[in-house]
């Protein structure tokens, strides 16, 4: 989990917006057009590349065939099966789960007004691995078959959720410094749970288990859990949408909202349902994978600049972008071994950060 700074600068309270004007909206369609294209290409090569590389014609006739109820030969069942079954709804996952923890890395950081925010903050991805170690320590909802470990975590999402909800709510409503600081207070005791309760397991290859879940991993994807994590994804950024003008006032600070008519404290707490609710989503399907949130929107700022409506339409597509090609590299790097997303995140995230941080003229997404 990235912790928050208290007290840090808002990263979209920046008064001039270097993308303003024709050259920003022009900036800003090259950009999407761009992504969009190396979507596509980084979707196909995800599909087509692994530890048994299937030829990208093949793959394109496969997914074809897939989609419009096609023929295929009988020596082709294996290829067919891989492309289709085992890496097309991976890859799509990795899509959906890169574009969802960077959107809702922007809506974060300016829920906390905070350029140090991430999606984990909160401490919703925290009460989601005591959910999941619940299920790989004690078999809890084990009736559930391989729906057990997605559903305990989402439980123990929403859990931390109205934990957090509760503990953070004071006189003066839902103020971004007490959600940080709550959030990261109620993070390091749901960790100490979860260590207690690997302490306890009967199971010895338990810490192994919950230690790869919690870095990130897409191994189980499959086509069942694609759709509801898609389908929170796409909600939000709508939604988010739909708030850029209001989340533009919001990061000037609780008095400047109140005098252009935006209620600070309603937004905020609309916010912070939405996206806890997509954290605890996210976190259920791939395991905590930390970096993408934080960095992601301030490499997008530099692009396109600090407007909401900007960052917004940019950030899901660089974050699906990113992510399909770090788990393309946990699959490849020591295949037939796999490597936890969050490791690689980390080794990319980290450099990054520290060079966009000193990049000279960047403060917190602005030039």
């Amino acid at each position: 989990m990235t912790e928050a700074t208290t007290g840090t600068a808002s990263p979209q309270a920046v008064p001039d917006d270097p993308s303003a004007g024709k050259a920003g909206r022009g900036r800003l369609l090259t950009t999407l057009t761009v992504l969009s294209v190396t979507l596509v290409i980084s979707v196909l090569a995800g599909i087509a590349l692994g530890p048994t590389v299937v030829p990208l014609g093949d793959v394109v006739r496969f997914l074809t065939a897939a989609l419009t109820g096609g023929s295929i030969g009988a020596d082709e069942v294996s290829g067919y099966s891989i492309v289709w079954h085992v890496r097309t709804p991976r890859v799509l996952l990795a899509a959906v789960v890169g574009a969802g923890l960077a959107v809702v890395g922007v809506a974060i950081q300016a829920l906390v007004r905070n350029a140090l925010a991430d999606p984990f903050v909160l401490g919703i991805s925290s009460g989601a691995s005591v959910g999941a170690t619940a299920v790989v320590v004690f078999g809890v909802f084990a009736g559930l078959g391989v729906y057990a470990l997605s559903a305990a975590a989402f439980l123990g999402a929403l859990g931390a959720t109205v934990l957090v909800y509760l503990a953070a709510r004071g006189p003066l409503g839902l103020t971004p410094l007490r959600l940080v600081l709550t959030g990261v207070a109620l993070a390091y005791g749901f960790q100490a749970l979860m260590s207690v309760l690997v302490f306890l397991s009967p199971n010895g290859q338990a810490a192994r288990t919950v230690l790869f879940w919690l870095l990130g991993s897409l191994g189980s994807a499959s086509w069942e859990s694609l759709p509801l994590a898609a389908g929170a994804v796409l909600v939000t950024v709508v939604v988010l949408l739909r708030q850029s003008r209001s989340l533009d006032v919001l990061s000037l600070g609780d008095e400047t909202a109140a005098s252009l008519g935006v209620d600070a404290e309603a937004l905020r707490r609309r916010l912070f349902l939405l996206t806890a609710a997509v954290t605890g989503l996210i976190v259920a399907v791939s395991g905590a994978i930390g970096f993408v949130g934080l960095v992601l929107p301030h490499v997008v700022r530099i692009l396109v600049g600090s407007t909401h409506r900007r960052v917004l339409a940019v950030a899901p597509l660089a974050g699906a972008c990113f992510l399909v090609w770090v788990d393309l590299v946990a699959r490849t790097a020591f295949a037939p071994e796999e490597l936890p997303l969050g490791v690689i995140t980390a080794l990319i995230g980290v450099p990054v950060f520290i060079v966009l941080m000193r990049r000279r003229g960047y403060l917190f997404g602005g030039r």
